[in-house]
């Protein structure tokens, strides 16, 4: 018999994510520190069977910048194909807020069975894209007035939290990013303000920006580009990706990711153009209700 126990987030939880993170390569976790960013706070859903965690869900109470709660569910590759994940996704959907949205990373194919059990739809379709960087890449192009620098803490926080407000207001995620969520960020061990490059104007203005970051295993990420819409035209995002792309291969990095939602066409052609191919695929499945979700 399975238990299942609302409560707030605790570390009760990591040899689980720790065991997730083994089989499936996510979520990035360590085997201490703090826990990743997306299973604090909020509540977690814990499955419990012979005093063993077998299974595990998150949900952000504070939902994302459109209104909706969010949730992701794990199950320990020990205790799978035992209704465990299907348990837990009940719950959630019992429990939280209507319309709440429920991750499948990697669009895995138990998600993709349970979401068909019980009726669920895909929403929403982040593609996870790749690319080698064994060949040189193009120099970047900047139109007239245009210069590159640093990301300086304590002093840049709240330009880039303006220009991506500007550039993410439809983005359920990013564009609720706050100079607190920014700061909490530069306190990450992967943080590194010399691969955070600023295109400004002669004023010193923020136009726009790429943030990298590099992963544990060596791998570069185009983690963050945002262009102010009143700077967009004339190049300046591939210019941008490019600087942060070309100094992810300066600094020894195998290859490089990116997310990137499925139906931002022009993001995705830019990207494509590039060299990037999609590998995989991580989608929100929920309940879909008369007049939306």
């Amino acid at each position: 018999m399975t238990d299942l126990t609302w409560g707030p987030a605790t570390d009760e939880i990591r040899p689980l994510l720790l065991a997730a993170a083994a089989a499936d390569g996510r979520p990035e976790v360590s085997p201490d520190g703090p826990l990743p960013r997306e299973f604090r706070g909020g509540e977690q859903l814990v499955a419990v069977a012979d005093h063993t965690v077998v299974g595990y869900a998150h949900l952000d109470t504070d939902g994302d910048a459109h209104g909706n709660q969010v949730a992701e569910v794990l199950v320990h590759p020990e205790h799978r194909r035992r209704g465990v994940g299907t348990e837990l996704v009940r719950e959630v959907l019992a429990h939280a807020a209507d319309g709440v949205r429920l991750w499948s990373h990697g669009d895995h194919p138990a998600a993709a069975r349970i979401g068909a059990r019980l009726g669920l739809q895909k929403v929403r379709e982040l593609l996870v894209m790749r690319r080698g960087l064994d060949e040189e890449l193009p120099e970047p192009v900047w139109r007239d007035g245009v210069t590159v620098r640093a990301f300086v803490p304590g002093r840049d926080e709240a330009a880039v939290v303006e220009v991506n407000r500007r550039a993410f207001d439809w983005h359920p995620e990013q564009g609720a990013l706050t100079v607190a969520d920014v700061e909490a960020t530069e306190r990450e061990p992967w943080f590194d303000p010399a691969g955070f490059f600023l295109a400004v104007d002669p004023a010193d203005r923020l136009l726009g920006f790429h943030w990298t970051k590099v992963h544990p295993d060596g791998t570069g990420e185009v983690y963050v580009v945002g262009v102010d819409p009143d700077a967009q035209g004339g190049g300046l995002g591939r210019a941008l990706t490019l600087v942060g792309v070309r100094h992810l291969r300066a600094t020894g990095r195998p290859e490089v990711i990116l997310y990137v939602e499925a139906d931002n066409a022009p993001a995705v052609a830019v990207y494509r153009r590039l060299g990037f191919t999609r590998s995989a695929a991580d989608v929100q499945w929920a309940v879909m209700r008369t007049g939306g979700a």
